[in-house]
């Protein structure tokens, strides 16, 4: 058995977020001792393991908690569950595709201010120099 300390260092989770994802039902295994302490065993470790990958990859906690209902029914609900991981892979895709964009701004914007300490170009990165110029603003669509 772990405390929440020993889960927390464990998981690479607080122990604030761990008291969350215990209240919200994502941890079916947990036990709690006299004194109503949380107490994790590797089943609870697992759950909560599970847990926190589904949220980096942005799942709401409310899907987690689905799936995780899901879970406990057993076979029967493994297009349920499909469908949930399915659906989130998409979430992830998007993200990425707004994240490539992101790179390849950033990594333009970089070359440009090299650029410009290297003398190659003029400073036109200030939106207070153009004046009534037709610079357009430099923004990123996402």
């Amino acid at each position: 058995m772990y405390t929440i300390k020993e889960a927390s260092k464990i998981l690479g989770l607080t122990e604030h977020t761990l008291r969350y994802y215990t209240d919200k039902g994502l941890t079916p295994s947990l036990i709690r001792d006299e004194n109503n302490k949380r107490l994790f065993n590797d089943a609870s470790l697992q759950w909560l393991a599970g847990a926190k990958k589904l949220k980096t990859c942005g799942m709401s906690i409310d899907n987690i908690k689905k799936y995780v209902d899901l879970c406990l029914e057993g076979e029967s609900t493994i297009n349920e569950r499909y469908e949930l991981i399915a659906a989130q892979k998409e979430e992830v895709l998007k993200k990425y595709e707004e994240i490539k964009k992101m790179k390849e701004y950033i990594i333009n914007k970089e070359q440009h201010y090299r650029d410009i300490m290297e003398g190659k170009i003029e400073d036109d990165t200030n939106p207070s120099l153009w004046g009534n110029s037709d610079k357009k603003f430099d923004y990123i669509e996402v």
